[in-house]
């Protein structure tokens, strides 16, 4: 657990009791605060009631003695309006920070020998698998790795702070409008697609969210941008002209003059006037399709500068398994492989997937994100037959229409269920059932996680009805 500095004696309000406010609430009374909690959810309240942090309305915290109130990132701070405890907390001009802004505070108060290195991820896709591809390969380099934020562990669950170790965290574009003070010695952006307009307001209310990772950082810190959209470069293009970080380009498609890049499935770095050959990429199953290529790039520039050789990085990233949700290999029935991708919650994401494979049967749909899946109609050269589900089922279907074979179906058992048989005597020699949404999942399901997992017993019990092993 990390202990909050400054805090003993001090009175702190916890709005919304997720994985991050629980710990947020132990953290704080373990560090000697008085905590008030609250959360919508009753039995989130009643999870409190032997503790110390016992829920209480908001309407009963002693405001005018409040240091702070901690928001789950999943409150909306301005759009598409703030929540009433924002703005309560405005009105009693309280500040509002995340458990993020706590870990930050904690590591601002060590002496420089004292603090450990700390490297934060964002971007709108792909970040979860660079967080942890760079907690795998610092790991296998011998480096005591904490990976967590949005990706496991909440921050102020991670192991107490040790000065040999490496923090890697993934952050949102939610955490990152909660933190204010945070330094972080890397800070990776990987790319940025429209995505979260309805908590942002717009894309450059997203775009600006997301540069919020390179705040507070100096000469003597690393930036490393992904620079395969026009978001990228121009994050950039600004960075450099700023000089207030050591900067890193990366790419999965472009040549570059000093950085990290993939070209024809091999891995290129030239960070010191030299281009060389890290090595091939087609040996990470886990790993597929260009924009997992960006990952790799990133995870080696980041991890270069930790003195990883990139020949080393390379090898690591090859006996990465990847996460869950994430083109994820989940079983094969007969020749036919099944991928769940539930992760993929825009077509930007789908993008990533449909290139990674041919001979696809597709399973999409759930909750649809601003513009469909109409970007997608120019890979469908790719898909064979698309099976559409949820309620984004009847705009993807028009979108889609005269550029595939189209089967509606309504819910994921009946499109597993007939991808699957389609696939099967289909004449493809390695045909691919990939559940790739573009979508949201909560038309449906609980989240992505609870997708992913439904599509994934759907597949074994496929597998095992028809005597193959998944």
């Amino acid at each position: 657990m990390i202990l909050i500095p400054d805090v003993k004696r001090k009175s702190f309000g916890v709005f919304g009791l997720g994985l991050s406010g629980i710990a947020t609430c132990e953290a704080l009374v373990a560090s000697g605060a008085q905590v008030y909690s609250f959360d919508e959810n009753r039995d989130a309240r009643d999870k409190t009631a032997d503790t110390e942090y016992r829920c209480e309305h908001p309407k009963n915290w002693p405001w005018k003695d409040l240091e702070a109130i901690v928001i789950s990132p999943g409150i909306p701070l301005t759009h598409p309006k703030p929540h009433a405890i924002v703005r309560k907390a405005q009105q009693e001009n309280v500040p509002i920070v995340g458990d993020t802004e706590l870990f930050a505070r904690a590591i601002n108060a060590l002496e420089p020998q004292a603090r450990p290195r700390v490297v934060g991820v964002t971007g709108s896709n792909g970040k979860s698998t660079t967080t942890a591809l760079i907690g795998h390969i610092l790991k296998q380099a011998g480096e005591d790795v904490y990976v967590g934020g949005n990706i496991g562990e909440a921050v102020l669950s991670l192991p107490a702070f040790d000065s040999d170790a490496v923090y890697v965290l993934e952050l949102s574009s939610f955490q990152l409008d909660l933190t204010h003070s945070m330094r972080l010695d890397v800070a990776v952006f990987l790319n940025l697609s429209p995505d979260h307009i309805d908590r942002h307001g717009s894309v450059d209310g997203y775009l600006a969210a997301k540069r919020r990772i390179f705040l507070n950082q100096t000469a003597a810190d690393l930036a490393v941008v992904g620079v395969d959209d026009d978001y990228g470069q121009s994050v950039c293009t600004q960075l450099m002209a700023s000089n207030n970080a050591d900067v890193r380009l990366v790419s999965s498609g472009s040549a570059l003059g000093r950085g990290v890049y993939a070209l024809d499935d091999k891995l290129y770095f030239n960070l010191d006037g030299k281009t060389a050959v890290a090595g091939a990429l087609t040996g990470a199953r886990s790993l597929r399709g260009s924009h997992n290529y960006q990952n790799v790039a990133a995870a080696i520039a980041v991890c270069e500068r930790f003195g990883v050789a990139p020949s080393l990085a390379i090898k690591s990233s090859q006996r990465f398994e990847g996460l869950p949700h994430r083109l994820e290999e989940v079983g094969r029935n007969g020749k036919v492989l099944f991928i769940n991708d539930s992760k993929a919650t825009n077509a930007d994401a789908t993008a990533r997937a449909l290139s990674a494979f041919e001979d696809i049967f597709w399973i999409a749909g759930g909750k649809a994100k601003d513009g469909g899946v109409e970007s997608l109609k120019p890979m469908m050269n790719r898909v064979r037959t698309v099976y559409l589900i949820g309620d984004a089922a009847p705009q993807f279907e028009d979108q889609l229409h005269g550029s595939v074979q189209i089967v509606t179906c309504g819910n994921l058992e009946k499109a597993v269920l007939a991808a699957s048989a389609d696939a099967a005597k289909s004449d493809a020699s390695a045909p691919v059932v990939l559940m790739s949404p573009a979508g949201a999942s909560y038309d449906q399901f609980k989240n992505f996680e609870a997708r992913g997992d439904a599509f994934r017993d759907l597949v074994s019990e496929l597998s095992v009805g028809n005597g193959e092993a998944a």
